[in-house]
Parts: structure tokens; sequence; C-alpha cells
């Protein structure tokens, strides 16, 4: 299987990329990679300049299942071909349909099903109401884990006027972060809680948790007030 796939981006047609892989000397192949509609609107303005994307195979049937054609997904992070896997195990969602829906990033959508936010998922291209309901009720336990990379992602840039959490980039934060939904905490105060944890330790180094279970002793402490 080709799980990613690197060369120059040729164009954006039609919701797909052309990815050109050249040889010197030898010449090379343009590769036609479906895309998600948030990175393909994201991509437009990137064409001739090197692209990098992550891919998933699957076979799309036409005329009626007369004809089988591989096709070859592309997405900007794994975390994003992941969304996808899990997206398309809902009924009713097949590989196409789901590519066309994503026109919110991934964190995004994954939020909504969180949150059930039934209207958010209605405003996706081709999700109706009924859509909405049956994404919800196969997803919601399902998506925590991306809400939570969205949310603790780092930066890339040391800005010191991010959040605290956004500051800490750290997989610790994430992994507690999971820890606190599987209790059955709130999404929006498990952040919160864990935003005041970090930073309490930009305020104090020797604050700072090394581990999991540090974050979350700590967060029980805020709770309960200490």
């Amino acid at each position: 299987m080709i799980a990613k796939i690197e060369g120059t981006l040729d164009a954006i047609e039609h919701g797909a990329a052309l990815v050109r892989i050249a040889t010197p000397g030898v010449g090379g192949l343009t590769h036609q990679v479906l895309l998600p509609s948030f990175a393909a609107a994201r991509l437009a303005g990137s064409v001739g300049s090197p692209v990098t994307l992550h891919t998933l195979q699957f076979i799309e049937s036409l005329n009626q299942g007369a004809t089988l054609v591989p096709r070859l997904a592309g997405f900007l992070s794994t975390e994003d071909r992941r969304f996808y896997e899990l997206f398309v195990t809902c009924k009713g969602i097949g590989h196409r349909r789901a590519l066309r829906a994503m026109t919110l990033a991934t964190d995004q959508i994954a939020a909504a099903i969180a949150d059930r936010d039934l209207a958010l998922l209605q405003s996706l291209p081709e999700i109706g109401r009924r859509t909405a309901e049956t994404i919800v009720a196969t997803l919601r336990g399902k998506v925590d884990p991306f809400v939570a990379a969205a949310a603790y992602a780092g930066s890339s840039t040391g800005s010191t006027s991010e959040a605290p959490a956004r500051r800490a980039g750290t997989t610790v934060a994430r992994e507690a972060m999971g820890v606190l939904l599987t209790l059955g905490e709130n999404r929006t105060q498990a952040i919160a809680w864990i935003d005041q944890v970090l930073a309490a330790a930009d305020d104090d180094e020797q604050a700072r948790p090394t581990d999991v279970q540090q974050i979350i002793a700590r967060v029980y402490q805020i709770k309960s007030g200490q």
C-alpha cells in the first residue's frame, strides 16, 4: 500500500491533487490524489511547490459495480488520515462522500461529533439530519483523541503569546486529556484544567509536570479546590 507520496504539486483539479514525482534522467510519474475538501482549499495556493501527502488506497465501484477502479486519497497529516478511516465506517458515508463532506478541519468535525452539534454536521455537504444523527451515534465515543490532539498540538513558532496548552505541545498533555475524557470529565472543562496546570508550570519551573499522573493529580487538586 502507498502510505505517503512526496513530489511537486502540479495542479488541483476537481478535488484532486496532481503530484509529479520526477527521477532525473529517467522522467517521472504524475499521480492523481483525491483530497478532502478543506485540504484542496489549503493547497490551492501551493501549486508548483513541493508537497507531502499521507495516503490511503481504496477501490471505487463504477457502473453499478461493473467496473472497479483503484483510487488514492491524500491527507495533510496522519491524524487526518486516521480520522477519515474512522469517518467512512459510518453507514452511508462512502469514500467520495466523506472527502466532499470534509470541508472543515478534522478537529472541528471531531469536536462537532463529540458535542453532538447536529447543526454544524448538517452544514457539511451531503450530510442531512438523519446522516448527522448516524455519525454522532456511531462515532461520538471514538473521536476524543482527535479533539485532544488538536487542543494540544504544540507550536512550531515558539510564540509566547499563545495559550499555555498550545505552547506546551507535549505528548504528556495529550495523554492526560485522553485519560480525563476516559474518566468521564467534560472535554471543555478538561482543557481548562490542563491549561491551568500548564500555566502554573510556566511560572514555577519546579511545578512543571513530567508525566501524565502528575497532570491528573494536579487537575483533581484543582477540581477539589486545593
